[in-house]
């Protein structure tokens, strides 16, 4: 069986985990503590990063984007019938939701009201070019589950978390996005792709008194602080 060694809270393992929920592929995970990497660990992956997916025939991939690329080739598509500019063009939008994911973490870290308006203002641009994008749903390439939903969906989910715990809202203005958020939670795909503990994790350490949106008063306002490396990810 596939196995994947995860950090709970990270983005691009739940991309992965995401997507083999969404392919129906049976799979195993072992989590780690980034603070403290196992020996074995470090010796599978070259980068000392999380995800890492251990094949059936025990090969170990590193890089979130080189995994997709390996279940899309190895299991069936989730969109088996789209043309090769369809299938260029979900890989350039993929890319776009993915390279924003740290850019989502550190805002939700902002230790102040003026450092989350800098950080969220950069992740803003990302939902308004998606927002441009999106047609009449509920998903990105209308009626079907794509690649692009999955990458997308950890941004999502975790502005769903932020919004309902602090009322801060990363998609405030973005109408579109907000709907197409609701489309891609509603399939399970987000619980089911991370552990069951994964809100009070998550909560504790983005929400905690450390941090804008984990004060009082943000419920009320906006946040920020840079996200520590070894821990969100």
């Amino acid at each position: 069986m596939i196995k994947v060694v995860s950090f709970k809270i990270c983005p691009f393992v739940q991309r992965v985990t995401a997507l083999l929920e969404a392919k129906k592929i049976p799979y195993e995970v072992e989590y780690i503590s980034l603070k403290d990497k196992p020996q074995w660990f470090l010796e599978i992956s070259p980068t000392g990063q999380v995800p890492v997916l251990v094949t059936e025939s025990g090969q170990a991939l590193f890089e979130s984007d080189a995994i997709v690329e390996y279940l899309n080739e190895t299991y069936p598509s989730l969109q088996p019938d789209i043309s090769p500019e369809q299938r260029a063009l979900n890989r350039a939008w993929s890319y776009q939701a993915t390279k924003h994911y740290l850019a989502q973490c550190s805002a939700q870290r902002s230790a102040n009201k003026q450092i989350l308006e800098e950080r969220s203002g950069k992740l803003a641009q990302a939902f308004a070019k998606i927002e441009e994008e999106l047609g009449d749903g509920p998903f990105f390439n209308g009626t079907t589950l794509s690649d692009v939903d999955i990458a997308w969906l950890p941004l999502l989910h975790r502005a769903s978390i932020i919004q309902a715990h602090s009322g801060y809202d990363f998609l405030a203005g973005f109408s579109k996005v907000k709907v197409w958020q609701g489309a891609i939670l509603h399939t399970g795909l987000a619980e089911k792709s991370v552990p069951g503990d994964f809100e009070q994790r998550f909560t504790d350490f983005y929400l905690s008194e450390n941090t804008y949106l984990g004060n009082s008063t943000a419920s009320t306002n906006n946040q920020d602080k840079l996200c520590s490396s070894g821990s969100c990810c």
